[in-house]
């Protein structure tokens, strides 16, 4: 999984004391498909009720396994109407989202939000390979003992 882009806004500077909902708003696209291996473009969003903060996370994911499993990853789960792939997404994502709202001083983000009931899917046969994108460079100091 590959983020392009993750974003916290804060909306409102007051804050607010009480309860926090967190509404979700999601978009998949299915980018490149090959055999056990499936290659889609997401965008997760996150919004408190009422309007504290807004948490957005964009970019891309691998899926790889058997095709079925993979269709079945790509459906939309009744409970949450998001597909069952997302609850993968967010569990990559989730660290960021709550790093941003202790940066902002908002209400974080529950670990749980996506959890839905797996008695029929089965998340643990189909992988969500990572990209690493970054490129990492040595440097070594030809003055050191």
């Amino acid at each position: 999984m590959e983020a392009t882009s993750i974003v916290g806004v804060k909306l409102d500077t007051k804050g607010g004391a009480g309860a926090v909902n967190f509404e979700v708003k999601a978009r998949l696209e299915e980018k490149e498909r090959k055999s056990q291996m499936v290659v889609v473009c997401f965008i997760l969003q996150l919004n408190t009720k009422p309007g504290i903060v807004k948490f957005e996370v964009e970019g891309t994911a691998t899926l790889t396994g058997k095709d079925s499993e993979i269709n079945r990853m790509l459906e939309v789960d009744p409970e949450t109407k998001l597909p069952y792939a997302f609850q993968k997404v967010y569990q990559h994502v989730f660290t960021a989202m709550y790093l941003l709202s202790t940066i902002l001083n908002t209400p974080p983000p529950p670990v749980d939000l996506l959890l839905f009931g797996r008695e029929n899917v089965s998340a643990e046969s189909v992988d969500l390979a990572s990209e690493i994108t970054e490129s990492v460079e040595e440097s070594k100091s030809e003055n050191q003992p």
